[in-house]
């Protein structure tokens, strides 16, 4: 044989042996992938499906998925209407002269607490004492004028009474009577204003609070145009949140306000990561329209403040307590999982996870009302889940911090995330 043909038989006999080869291989996925899809329990649509020769808890020697779960409570739970805040104070004024003058005094420390009408400051009245003196002087001299006035016209009228007088010489002492009872009621009213001038050199509290820092220094000129006034005073106990209730809760909302009454809707301020609670208070007022902006209500919440755990413009997270449903049924918000048919959770029964379609409800921080799909008492995973399939068996454990690695891990005779095992 030549050397030719030797070598064209050998590229035949690989050719064969490649394809035998491919063969096999074609053959092998047909039968441990494609063949045991087409007998599976079929899950419902959009959810994961039942599983197989190779998945987590079926055939070929897959050991069961390690998963923790809880059971369907009953009982009372809260429906919550949650939205972010700030805390406004009732009052915030700004101390400001009433009338210009040197700042003599101040009689308070900055931050302290007042009391409605306390002293605070006081300025340099000797112009404004002046100027009460000088109107109580021209009083004087005015009363004095009028006093004589009245004297001269009862001499007339009993001159005129004699005839000894004309009429016009009477009517004449009448109107100057007259004229000076007007100027004295206008000198009075300038003596009052005066004191009234006087009094704003004393500067008090308009209302109770907590003061701010003091804006001008003792001997500065302050007065009416000063734009920053002395210092601020802003009400904090009690004080409010206002906050903003979308729209379309504002149905149940005015429900829940007519079912409470007098006595208004609980309310709670969390701190900005809503891991401690600040107060609790009640909700007061509604606004009188929608803001079209946002698309919600503001509302106004009460609190009583006796500690200023609530400080003035201060963001706070809103928990607004509308009802409590007195034997609903929930569940940790952990355990409800989503598919293109809804909302759904793995029921454990007879050792194997199922899916349930589920409808929800109201929902707090870490539960949620199951309205439909789920009774009290039935187990539910909470742990475990990422590596489930409808119909897989499972094995339970505890739900403990502890666990979170030994759920996530595969287990004996499985792959990455509940698969078969990596080959060779």
């Amino acid at each position: 044989m030549s050397l030719s043909s030797h070598k064209a038989s050998g590229r035949r006999t690989t050719l064969v042996v490649t394809a035998l080869v491919l063969l096999a291989v074609g053959a092998g996925l047909w039968f441990w992938v494609l063949k045991p899809a087409s007998h599976g329990t079929a899950a419902p649509t959009g959810m994961p499906p039942p599983p197989g020769a190779g998945g987590p808890g079926g055939h070929g020697g897959m050991s069961p998925v390690t998963v923790s779960v809880v059971s369907a409570e009953q009982g009372a739970f809260p429906v919550v209407i949650r939205a972010v805040g700030n805390v406004t104070p009732y009052n915030t004024v700004t101390v400001v002269p009433q009338v210009e003058g040197r700042l003599l005094r101040v009689h308070f420390q900055e931050g302290a607490h007042v009391q409605a009408g306390q002293l605070l400051a006081e300025l340099d009245p000797r112009a404004l004492q002046a100027s009460l003196d000088e109107a109580r002087g021209t009083q004087a001299q005015n009363q004095a004028e009028l006093k004589n006035a009245r004297s001269d016209l009862a001499r007339y009228e009993r001159l005129y009474r004699q005839d000894s007088v004309s009429r016009q010489q009477l009517e004449t002492q009448r109107a100057l009577v007259r004229q000076l009872q007007a100027r004295s009621t206008t000198d009075q009213a300038k003596v009052d204003n005066a004191r009234v001038q006087l009094g704003y050199t004393k500067i008090h509290a308009p209302v109770a609070g907590r003061l701010g820092l003091l804006k001008a220094n003792v001997g500065a000129m302050i007065g009416p145009s000063t734009t920053d006034g002395l210092v601020s005073i802003v009400q904090t106990d009690p004080i409010s949140v206002i906050f903003g209730v979308p729209e379309v809760q504002l149905t149940a909302l005015r429900d829940a306000m007519a079912t409470a009454a007098g006595n208004g809707l609980a309310v709670e301020a969390w701190d900005r990561s809503e891991q401690g609670r600040l107060a609790s208070g009640r909700l007061t007022t509604l606004d009188n329209q929608i803001d079209t902006t946002t698309g919600s209500l503001r509302v106004r919440a009460r609190f009583d403040n006796p500690g200023e755990t609530l400080f003035p413009n201060q963001f706070v997270n809103i928990r607004l307590t509308l009802q409590t449903l007195p034997r609903a049924v929930s569940v940790p918000v952990d355990a409800v999982q989503f598919g293109t048919q809804g909302n759904y959770v793995y029921v454990v029964r007879d050792d194997k996870a199922h899916v349930q379609v589920v409808k929800l409800g109201a929902t707090t921080a870490d539960r949620v009302q199951i309205v439909e799909g789920l009774t009290a008492g039935e187990r539910v995973v909470l742990e475990g889940m990422d590596r489930l399939r409808n119909g897989s068996a499972v094995k339970i454990v505890a739900a403990t911090e502890g666990d979170a690695d030994a759920l996530l891990a595969p287990g004996p005779g499985e792959g990455p995330a509940g698969g078969p095992p990596p080959g060779p």
